[in-house]
């Protein structure tokens, strides 16, 4: 989740305020508050070379007009530099809490190695305690437990819960401590781990939206009205993977540690000779503030921008800068699908208000737009052209694209596409479509609220 409530980033706010000025980037060229046309690519931590962008666009529209919806999208991610696409592995869909808690609470208890983890948040729950009481149990029984927690995505959780892991072997490590005494390196309050990454013997890789809190305890799907009022589900999507992939993701999980200087990881198997596993190509894609651009954000742009028949975009905070923006609507305009899925409901109000200010905009270029009902959507993903599919923790704000460590996965075929459709599909069931006739029926306070929202959007 982003955070639990207002006072999170209320909290952060003042941290950054008392950590001076320098703890909030200055806002680079493609995400200042300006309207962008140009061929030049840029991503959230500025405009790419002449060179870079020259070579990604020549390889984008080399043969499009040849090659299928598949190739294409498969040339797209080619051309993008980064971590390799991988073929060979297995991809398994998880919805919602109990269904990923199930499938990750298996794999860890057959754990041989080791077990590595990093989540933006780790609550002192249900939930959260039996988390921690496997990994002490599996640490106790011989295998080495890593994990890393985000200092202000869990600074609710007690130092108490921390240290009772500590205690019991594991090795943790808090992520860029919002105590600057504790920092073992340059201190940025600003800059977060919002990643939410297991691997287990480096074999299985669990990757998506799913932190580790009791919220997640209930499915969203098939409950009543009723129920939903004051303690309404939240619906997320998570993935297991197995293939060869996983050596990409646990080489992520390697660099944030080692950059976060943390007490050296103890000698183990992290990097296996993996066997294939399946069929579905996988690349996976972390993004950190350190490096020259955000490659979700590029990635992502890219394919929204070669896209010929839909793109379906499942956020729970969607807050986009000025390219991203431009992108949907100009999808729209060339008669392309575009539909988002967004939340009607919240944990973060500023954010909720600063994402409807757009809605005119967008519903005016042609794009569709569903808010889901009767849950609290946590979910970021993506379908494109039913081939292209994402998920992963990173969501459609300037946050995750300027100031935090995000992951995800990107999955190319149309099988496992053919899988994101009917969820996509099974949402809209329990979403209601916004049409701009009624939205411009809103009242003059929500205008208001929504005006001042977007006044934060850099920050959100």
């Amino acid at each position: 989740m982003k955070f639990l409530d207002i006072a999170r980033p209320i909290a952060l706010f003042c941290l950054m305020v008392l950590a001076g000025c320098s703890a909030i980037p200055t806002m680079v060229p493609d995400m200042a508050m300006r309207s962008t046309h140009s061929e030049r690519l840029n991503d959230a931590n500025g405009p790419l070379s002449t060179q870079q962008s020259k070579a990604i666009l020549a390889k984008l529209k080399n043969g499009n007009s040849e090659t299928g919806i598949f190739d294409r999208h498969l040339a797209l991610e080619t051309a993008i530099a980064g971590s390799p696409l991988v073929t060979g592995n297995k991809v398994e869909l998880l919805i919602d809490g109990p269904k990923t808690y199930s499938a990750m609470y298996s794999a860890m208890e057959k754990a041989k190695d080791h077990i590595n983890l990093e989540t933006f948040i780790i609550e002192d729950d249900e939930v959260g305690r039996l988390f921690a009481k496997l990994l002490m149990s599996k640490q106790s029984s011989g295998v080495q437990v890593n994990l890393i927690y985000d200092s202000v995505g869990s600074i609710y959780t007690p130092k108490e819960f921390f240290a009772n892991l500590k205690e019991g072997g594991v090795n943790v490590l808090e992520f860029n401590p919002v105590n600057p005494l504790n920092a073992q390196k340059g201190w940025q309050v600003n800059r977060r781990d919002h990643r939410k990454l297991l691997i287990v013997d480096g074999e299985i890789a669990f990757v998506g939206g799913v932190n580790i809190s009791s919220v997640y305890s209930s499915g969203s799907f098939g409950r009543s009205r009723s129920d939903n009022k004051d303690n309404p589900p939240w619906r997320d999507t998570h993935m297991q993977i197995e293939g060869p992939i996983v050596n990409e993701f646990q080489k992520m999980f390697i660099a944030t540690w080692e950059e976060q200087k943390g007490e050296p990881l103890a000698p183990r198997n992290y990097l296996p000779k993996l066997a294939n596993k399946g069929h579905d190509v996988v690349r996976a894609i972390g993004s950190s503030p350190e490096a020259e651009y955000s490659q979700i954000y590029i990635t992502l742009l890219s394919a929204i921008n070669s896209a010929e028949s839909h793109v379906f975009l499942t956020n729970a905070y969607f807050v986009p800068d000025p390219q991203l923006l431009a992108a949907l609507k100009e999808a729209a305009r060339r008669e392309v699908d575009v539909r988002l899925l967004l939340p009607a409901r919240t944990d973060s109000i500023l954010v909720y208000h600063a994402s409807r200010s757009y809605y005119d905009e967008l519903l005016s270029a042609g794009v569709k737009i569903y808010e889901r009902q009767d849950a609290l959507l946590h979910a970021k993903t993506a379908l494109i052209d039913g081939v292209w599919s994402t998920i992963g923790s990173t969501n459609l704000d300037w946050r995750s694209f300027l100031y935090n460590h995000e992951i995800n996965a990107v999955v190319l075929g149309q099988e496992f596409g053919e899988q994101m459709q009917a969820l996509f599909d099974k949402d809209l069931q329990y979403s209601k479509l916004v049409t701009l006739k009624e939205w411009r029926k809103r009242p003059i306070g929500k205008r208001i609220k929504e005006r001042a929202a977007r006044l934060w959007a850099q920050w959100l």
